[in-house]
């Protein structure tokens, strides 16, 4: 998707959270890449984006042009998959990218510097479920060890949530195999017998239930993960410091976007079916995690915090270092 450049962002520097109150306007000049006063130092810029309802106010931000009125052209690309998108972050080719906590935390740990520059959902009970087929002679947790378990990306949220989970039933990581497809193709691959269960989350899970009658075998966001922070919009360091205006442009136009969702749930369900595969009546069904409008530290923390006491991590990390305006 793209606008055309329409205006000149007047901006007042870097937004470190998604305040309600953090959308600013614009005069009816004409912006440039580069250049003095209130300028922009990128006005086009790439964003990767995953099929999912986490992204939902990116796309209500980019149909109803909060984006333009900022001075900014957007693309959205679609990926499938956490490691693909920040693989394409830090090559370059995204300016920007959705990415899940777990991912980003794994990667800052292994030396890359990046930034959350905001946040966009969190989980609510029964919007990440483990499922399994309808005839499948699995019934509880405990009946999982030896079996194969899909989820989107491995050693991600998805694994962590799981792994939770079983750790409530007395087992481990170890007790499973976890198989990375991604979530539009989990519902076949319980069909066909490829793997035992899925992690799955919306709309995929309603249209895996009213599909091929795929049953709920737990909720993976209870306990230790109930509403944890599920996913955010990620940059590298060296993006967000050489392009602090930029920014912060963005970060006003999602925040827009960001307030919809989360007070108007119809805005949500009218979006979905322009960039998922669901149509309008699955969209009014699905259940829903939340949509943040602010980015937390202390939230963030016990992302990390789970992720060492699962041994994720090896040390803690101080959920601030990924903040924009701390140093790495």
């Amino acid at each position: 998707m793209r606008f055309r450049l329409a205006s000149r962002a007047l901006i007042a520097g870097i937004v470190a959270t998604l305040a309600l109150g953090a959308c600013g306007g614009s005069d009816t000049g004409t912006g440039t890449d580069a250049g003095g006063g209130g300028g922009l130092e990128k006005s086009k810029i790439t964003i990767g984006a995953l099929p999912i309802p986490d992204s939902a106010a990116l796309y209500i931000a980019d149909k109803r042009g909060f984006f333009q009125k900022e001075g900014l052209t957007v693309e959205i690309q679609a990926v499938q998959g956490g490691a693909q998108a920040q693989q394409s972050l830090m090559g370059g080719s995204l300016d920007f990218t959705q990415s899940n906590y777990v991912s980003t935390f794994l990667a800052v740990a292994a030396g890359n510097r990046m930034k959350i520059i905001a946040d966009l959902y969190q989980a609510t009970p029964n919007s990440f479920n483990l499922m399994v087929s309808e005839n499948s002679p699995i019934k509880s947790l405990t009946d999982l060890r030896g079996k194969k378990i899909a989820v989107n990306s491995l050693k991600n949220v998805g694994t962590l949530a799981v792994t939770s989970v079983l750790k409530t039933q007395g087992l481990s990581e170890k007790d499973v195999q976890f198989l990375e497809f991604p979530f539009p193709d989990m519902a076949g691959k319980l069909e066909q017998g490829a793997v035992d269960a899925a992690w799955m989350t919306e709309p995929h899970l309603t249209a895996a239930q009213k599909n091929i009658g795929a049953r709920k075998l737990a909720d993976t966001m209870a306990g230790s993960t109930a509403d944890l922070p599920i996913a955010g919009v990620v940059a590298t360091e060296a993006f967000t410091g050489k392009n602090p205006k930029t920014v912060a442009a963005f970060q006003r136009a999602l925040a827009q976007g960001q307030q919809i969702a989360a007070a108007d749930r119809k805005a949500v369900e009218e979006i979905l079916p322009t960039y998922t595969r669901i149509d309008a009546a699955t969209a009014a069904a699905i259940t829903l995690g939340t949509f943040p409008t602010r980015l937390d530290e202390s939230r963030l923390q016990r992302v990390a915090d789970l992720m060492l006491d699962q041994g994720y991590l090896k040390s803690r990390i101080e959920a601030k270092v990924v903040l924009p305006g701390t140093p790495g």
